[in-house]
């Protein structure tokens, strides 16, 4: 127990500058089935006002909240029936705006040559690496994984297929960033290249973007209990600032070259 009038340490210093408001029960924080069930953290909602870094891309964050469980494997499965280019087993998937890591847990289940994340904030990619750790620790993960802290607006895709998967991680200006400096990479460095888009506020962004062409587009409902989880974590925010849906609107994208 600290001393009364004793400054705290440097480590205690730094560990309170890193609290995300949002992920404490003080905050209305209330535990996803998911996590439950698999005893790993990914739930709490933190605004993007709270994410924001204040400089480059850090201040277009959105907010942190994790996909439902169900919304993630639908799009698995309507992704796979668009017939893509490759076997599952040679494309990375990309989960960009990675947050605590659940779409990525969740991609590992499925035989991807490997599952990669990029997480911009510090503190949700700590969480993330954790969780992940955990996953493979316990012979979850049927592919490799990894999770890089970085800037998605400067992320080079990796080798060979590629899908990666988005839940309305950022704001225009950096969707814009990044689908420009990933449209040159494939230009110059082609492959097969999907992408999930889920909650698509920011669609008309890569509708702009010269090489991509739309195969889906509709809403993704949650299954029951998941829109149960959903509502009851959402209504137990201080100010009820978010609402819960019963589904979310999606679209599944592909490059087919500028040309």
């Amino acid at each position: 127990m600290e001393r009364a009038g004793a400054k705290p340490s440097h480590s205690s210093a730094r560990k309170k500058r890193r609290r995300l408001k949002g992920l404490a029960v003080k905050d209305g924080l209330v535990r996803h089935p998911f996590d439950l069930e698999n005893d790993v953290r990914t739930s709490g909602l933190v605004a993007g006002r709270d994410l924001a870094l204040g400089k480059g891309s850090g201040r277009y964050a959105t907010a942190y909240y994790a996909v439902a469980p169900s919304v993630f494997q639908s799009m698995i499965v309507r992704w796979r029936r668009c017939t893509p280019i490759a076997p599952i087993d040679e494309f990375t998937l990309i989960d960009v705006g990675a947050g605590m890591g659940r779409a990525m847990l969740l991609a590992a289940l499925h035989p991807f040559k490997a599952v990669l994340g990029v997480e911009l904030h510090p503190a949700l990619a700590r969480i993330a690496r954790r969780n992940l750790a955990l996953w493979r620790g316990r012979g979850r993960s049927c592919a490799p994984t990894r999770l890089r802290c970085q800037d998605a607006a400067t992320f080079k895709l990796p080798p060979g297929p590629c899908v990666t998967f988005l839940f309305n991680p950022f704001a225009g200006p950096v969707m814009r960033a990044v689908l420009r400096a990933w449209s040159r990479q494939l230009e110059r460095e082609p492959r097969p290249f999907d992408l999930l888009y889920v909650n698509n506020e920011q669609e008309q962004v890569i509708e702009r973007q010269a090489g991509f062409k739309r195969l889906f587009r509709g809403q993704v409902r949650r299954t029951h209990a998941d829109s149960v989880a959903d509502r009851r974590i959402l209504t137990s925010q201080p100010g009820g600032e978010y609402a819960a849906m019963d589904w979310e609107d999606c679209s599944i994208y592909r490059w087919t070259g500028s040309q």
